[in-house]
């Protein structure tokens, strides 16, 4: 009699099955140990001849482990994995990894995938310790914005660091979210969050909830207090922090604002990109979501503000050579609250080099050596980028297009000159506010 289940074929000789090696077990695991895994988890762990995990998971599961199993620590030696699981897998080792929580939200699990492939990997997770510290907060997690900063020590904020600093994601994150889970380390704290929200002038607007030593027998959750009061206090290793605001995001208007939006000096009509032709240079420096722009000649920060609030993923960079305007491009980037923006008091190009290539460059004030400059900016900008300047003179438009012809570059140039209406009496007239040249260029297309 026929059996009704049909037999397994075996794979042909040289079949992708036959040379696939073990993948490698990527095992999320929680405080309580061999507690939070399952059974299949546990199997793999016992038949495992490399483990690969922290100090201190390693050190809950060891009993678990057989006794001729190779122990790696993988503290301060994540490149090295790669390497070392492959190795094993060519010798037929199975190999487990421990993470915690679930692998695949800000753990190991992808930086592994993406160098040994997704096929020689299987990933078992567990419940992530957020949603552990959200459970305990009484908090419902599907609309929390999950960041991390459980990474090498970032050190304090500074009110002049830029999004290189290792806080930066946080803060950047925390102004466009309402909730948000934020992954920890043991330098970069609770308490030094709580401190770069005050210096960024937020603190007012979260409150935090910090759950400690989950699952642990000295876990504690510290809930709903007041920024002000976290910067103060330490909290016990590891944890989690609950970010949320007391009132909705904010959310401004990002383009067109009024001139007197901006702080500015004033000699006679103010030293200010006005708001048309502001409008017309944002347009033609084509900005994207998460563009990078240098703002050269910043003054008062109008076009790198407004630009800054058009690439909330993105940052500008700007550079003014006048002690006053700096002061004041500083004041309004408090005053808007944009955290995407650095101004620094130099003259162009001191200091150019250290900043990332640029998607897009405003010149407002080039402050001399204008053919120079722009050789630099054309060199530096990025495939497709547009270099946007501003010119009241003849002498600088004349400079500016000799530069650009002698480089080779596409360019063009837009006179705009636009008139705003005033009261006279009970009538109004046209006040004419001073002509300007747009120059735009980029690179020759090769």
């Amino acid at each position: 009699m026929q059996s009704s289940t049909s037999a397994t074929k075996a794979p042909e000789p040289g079949s992708s099955a036959e040379s696939l090696p073990t993948p490698c077990r990527i095992i999320g695991v929680l405080d309580d140990g061999a507690d939070s895994l399952s059974n299949t988890a546990l199997q793999h762990l016992r038949d495992a001849d490399l483990v690969i995990g922290g100090t201190r998971t390693l050190a809950l599961l060891e009993s678990y482990l057989k006794a001729d199993a190779h122990l790696c620590d993988l503290s301060g030696k994540l490149s090295a994995l790669p390497d070392k699981i492959r190795a094993a897998q060519a010798k037929n080792r199975n190999v487990v990894v421990l993470a915690t929580g679930d692998p695949l939200c800000h753990g190991i699990a992808a930086y592994l995938q993406a160098r040994l492939c997704v096929e020689s990997c299987e990933v078992l997770p567990n419940v992530s310790t957020f949603q552990i510290a959200c459970a305990r907060a009484g908090i419902a997690w599907q609309n929390l914005e999950i960041t991390s900063v459980h990474s090498k020590d970032a050190g304090e904020w500074r009110a002049d660091a830029d999004r290189t600093h290792g806080l930066y994601p946080v803060l950047h994150t925390a102004q466009q979210h309402m909730q948000l889970a934020i992954f920890t380390s043991p330098a970069n704290s609770p308490d030094r969050i709580a401190r770069m929200l005050q210096i960024a002038g937020l603190a007012d607007q979260f409150r935090m909830t910090i759950a400690q030593q989950l699952l642990q027998p000295d876990e504690k959750v510290v809930h709903d207090i007041a920024v002000s009061d976290a910067a103060k206090l330490r909290f016990a290793d590891p944890n989690i922090v609950l970010l949320w605001r007391n009132g909705a995001v904010p959310s401004p208007v990002s383009f067109g604002l009024p001139d007197d939006s901006f702080q500015q000096r004033k000699p006679e009509k103010g030293l200010i990109t006005k708001r048309e032709v502001r409008a017309v240079s944002l347009a033609r420096l084509q900005l994207r979501r998460d563009s990078v722009l240098w703002d050269i000649g910043a003054g008062s920060g109008s076009v790198g503000l407004e630009a800054a609030r058009l690439c909330p993923d993105g940052y500008v960079y700007a550079i003014e050579k006048n002690i006053d305007d700096t002061a004041n491009a500083e004041q309004n980037r408090r005053d808007m609250q944009i955290h995407n923006y650095r101004v620094q008091h130099a003259k162009a190009p001191e200091g150019l080099d250290a900043w990332p290539s640029p998607d897009a460059v405003f010149v407002g004030g080039s402050g001399g050596n204008l053919a120079a400059l722009i050789e630099l900016i054309l060199a530096r900008l990025c495939e497709g980028g547009w270099l946007v300047m501003n010119f009241v003179t003849l002498e600088n438009l004349s400079a500016a297009t000799d530069a650009l012809k002698a480089l080779g570059a596409e360019w063009d140039v837009t006179q705009l000159q636009s008139s705003r209406s005033k009261a006279i009496l009970h009538m109004h007239r046209l006040d004419a506010q001073n002509p300007v040249w747009i120059v735009c260029a980029k690179r020759a297309s090769s």
